[in-house]
């Protein structure tokens, strides 16, 4: 391989990694069945529409983000 390709190539690998690891959270995020479901969450459900806010799940999204910094 070309010297000048090395850090184009390895962008494209971490790239791989990075959607490879969401692609994994996207598969078992079903498998938790209290996350996107907390008292909290507003969920609003009429005849033709339904609105959904997880204001609970972002806030504990929130305070563990602010736990880990």
């Amino acid at each position: 391989m070309a010297p000048d390709l090395q850090p184009l190539a390895r962008l494209l690998v971490l790239f791989g990694v990075i959607l490879t690891a969401f692609g994994v959270v996207l598969l078992l995020i079903p498998r938790v069945p209290w996350l996107g479901r907390l008292p909290g969450d507003i969920l609003i459900q009429r005849e033709r529409m339904s609105f959904y806010f997880p204001l609970a799940s972002c806030l504990l999204f929130w305070v563990v983000g602010r736990f880990r910094q």
